[in-house]
């Protein structure tokens, strides 16, 4: 009897899970014919998501601040036979923005997906940081993104579907010291995407926080440093270049596009990443201990000037064999992605 019980118990079992998988399923959009909007998708992650979106057939339209960068990328993925459109764009403008999405929409029809990835990367110590780093950050990473929301939301609303794609980090979720403006710009990202996702859902519209942890798509070369500036770039380098500790571009763009087929409320990109999430989670206060440890070990004391430095900078003088076979990886990264300036072909991997 018990055994009868257990077999029906396991067969409704299995009935429902295939029921839902089923729902699920329909629920997924298909991307071909669809127009993506990529803020920032001139090089990096950005440029990576847009070779995956268009592989799969969406026309994808990039904006980013620099035209000859933007240049580049529509070569790039016009040989890959990709229907691109560029626009030049600085995201923490909103009437640049508000003017491009007009733009796009009569050229284009329609803006079926945003992806909001536009962002900056500066690395400091607390004592090196200035109000202004604090407001740059989140003029980008997060004005940026509600700029970009708010001016394609009534045209999604009017056809009753639409999506948009966050791309936040792990930043958003565990604050990384020595980059503090970058993890308080990228939380309100946070916050913004995980309530817009409720509020929308009644017109239609899907939300998803994609959460990256490190990534090997070359942007330490255009991060800037501040502080002991070439010290704090070879530890974010080697990150950004090691294996396990950083996830491949390519990875990381077909994760998103994944994200946004299925409609993913929230999707972590790399094993290192999650764990990290889901411990701070759990265990905060255990999380803040290993953060004043990693604190410890970074680079300390004042630099010469208040002033940014490039990460390319630092790389052209780091001219070592053992130094360009640690972060070999993201340099190949950084040459495939766009991240290399034209004017300083020093850095390209020996």
């Amino acid at each position: 009897m018990n055994g009868k019980i257990g077999l029906a118990a396991a067969m409704v079992g299995g009935a429902g899970y295939w029921a839902f998988s089923h729902l699920r399923r329909r629920s997924w959009i298909d991307v071909r014919g669809k127009v993506v909007l990529i803020t920032g998708g001139s090089r990096g992650l950005g440029l990576a998501t847009a070779r995956e979106f268009g592989s799969r057939g969406s026309i994808v339209a990039i904006c980013a601040r620099d035209e000859a960068e933007l240049n580049r990328a529509h070569g790039d993925l016009s040989r890959r036979g990709v229907q691109a459109h560029t626009f030049v764009c600085d995201v923490t403008d909103r009437n640049q923005v508000s003017a491009m999405v007009g733009e796009i929409l009569n050229r284009l029809g329609q803006i079926d997906i945003l992806v909001n990835n536009a962002g900056i990367i500066e690395v400091a110590p607390l004592s090196d940081i200035t109000i202004e780093d604090f407001e740059r950050a989140m003029g980008v990473m997060f004005w940026g993104v509600l700029h970009a929301t708010l001016s394609v939301l009534p045209s999604m609303r009017q056809r009753g579907r639409g999506s948009i794609v966050n791309v936040t980090s792990i930043g958003g979720k565990v604050s990384i010291p020595h980059l503090l403006p970058y993890c308080c710009a990228k939380f309100a990202a946070v916050a913004l995407s995980e309530g817009l996702r409720s509020e929308v859902a009644a017109w239609g519209i899907r939300v998803t926080t994609i959460v990256p942890g490190l990534m090997r798509t070359g942007s330490h070369l255009n991060a800037r440093f501040k502080g002991k500036e070439r010290d704090e770039y070879a530890w974010f380098a080697m990150g950004a270049a090691t294996p396990l500790v950083s996830i491949a571009s390519g990875r990381a763009a077909r994760s998103i596009l994944r994200a946004t087929i299925r409609g993913q409320g929230e999707k972590i990109l790399s094993v290192p990443a999650d764990v990290f999430a889901r411990l701070h989670g759990l265990a905060p206060g255990l999380n803040g201990e290993l953060l004043k440890i990693a604190n410890y070990l970074l680079p300390h004391g004042e630099g010469h000037s208040k002033a940014t430095r490039p990460g390319h900078q630092m790389e052209a003088e780091l001219e070592s064999r053992i130094w360009k076979t640690i972060t070999k990886l993201g340099q190949k990264a950084a040459e495939s992605l766009n991240e290399i300036p034209p004017d300083r072909p020093e850095v390209l991997t020996a």
